[in-house]
């Protein structure tokens, strides 16, 4: 375990906000990693945070208290955290682009894995629709009917009574559907309007939808906002740090389109297995409800498990890191 996979176990198993000092003690604690003759490990350790938060790693975030200091905490345990005590300012940090080598020898799929680590952390399942396995197979007629990439993400309410009240009026409103056109690059406007109004056509069903792409033109941003503005599809600039992408444009939020979601169940059994399984935990039993969860998160794409595995990835399939 490197020492930045440590920092991330200890605010995991700190659960809330924390101070440097409190993560340094818990790494030591519980043996996560070995200091050896460092003479300043504590002020490592709050380097290492710092670099989250300037690197705009999503994984993690911080809020300034009184008298200046810093406290930190997961994004994924945020709504975990009281309200009041997140009033402070929450910081992010503004990334440069990522500027990539022209000869790319990846797939466009090979990037399905750091969008769903992504998602992952922001609390959404993902899983990848194969469009020629449907029953139209390989109709290049066919191909803006299908997204590349579905999510969901739960609302995540604190007690199960206010989970059953919400499901009992409205079940739509329990969770929120989305869809993901991906591309390797977009460098041109003809290549922007292409992408974006594919993306208008795989996402009519979704609550949202997303153009991603690895590599924006710096050109593009002005076209980009406009077509967001009209059409509401959202806009994610993916890195080869899949915590250090970022959102260019949000999504506008749709209502969902029952019509097209049954047309994609009928012809793509991956994508009817996936609303499938996520109506059975939405009804699961609060006894099935973690082996349920645990299945969906086993038919979802995978993702990765620390920065290590990242590393690793993007270098056996030739994906460009900063």
């Amino acid at each position: 375990m490197t020492l930045k996979e440590a920092v991330l176990k200890s605010l995991d198993d700190i659960g809330g906000l924390t101070n440097y000092s409190e993560v340094f003690n818990n790494i030591v604690d519980k043996k996560h990693y070995d200091f050896g003759a460092s003479k300043t490990p504590g002020s490592t350790v709050s380097a290492i945070l710092g670099d989250f938060i300037r690197n705009g790693d999503t994984r993690v975030k911080r809020i300034k208290q009184e008298g200046g200091t810093y406290s930190y905490y997961l994004t994924k345990n945020e709504q975990n955290i009281g309200i009041d005590i997140l009033s402070g300012v929450t910081e992010t940090a503004t990334t440069t682009t990522v500027k990539v080598d022209k000869a790319k020898t990846y797939d466009e799929r090979d990037l399905h894995k750091l969008l769903s680590s992504y998602l992952k952390n922001t609390g959404i399942y993902s899983k990848t629709i194969f469009h020629e396995q449907s029953t139209y197979g390989k109709d290049n007629n066919q191909i803006w009917t299908h997204p590349d990439m579905v999510g969901i993400k739960f609302l995540n309410l604190q007690t199960k009574a206010s989970q059953n009240f919400l499901k009992s009026i409205n079940r739509v409103d329990t969770f929120k559907l989305s869809s993901y056109e991906i591309k390797k690059e977009i460098n041109s406007d003809s290549e922007l309007k292409k992408a974006f109004f594919q993306a208008v056509s795989n996402s009519s069903w979704a609550n949202f939808g997303y153009l991603v792409a690895f590599e924006f033109s710096d050109s593009l941003t002005e076209e980009m906002e406009r077509l967001n503005q009209s059409f509401g599809i959202g806009v994610i600039e993916l890195n080869a740090n899949p915590y250090q992408s970022k959102i260019l444009f949000p999504a506008k939020f749709r209502n969902l389109d029952f019509k097209t979601i049954d047309k994609l169940c009928k012809i793509n059994k991956e994508f009817e297995k996936f609303i499938e399984q996520t109506e059975k935990l939405m009804t699961a039993e609060d006894r099935y409800y973690k082996s349920t969860e645990k299945e969906l998160d086993e038919f979802c794409d995978d993702y990765f498990a620390n920065d290590t595995e990242v590393e690793k990835y993007c270098k056996e399939k030739h994906i460009p890191i900063e």
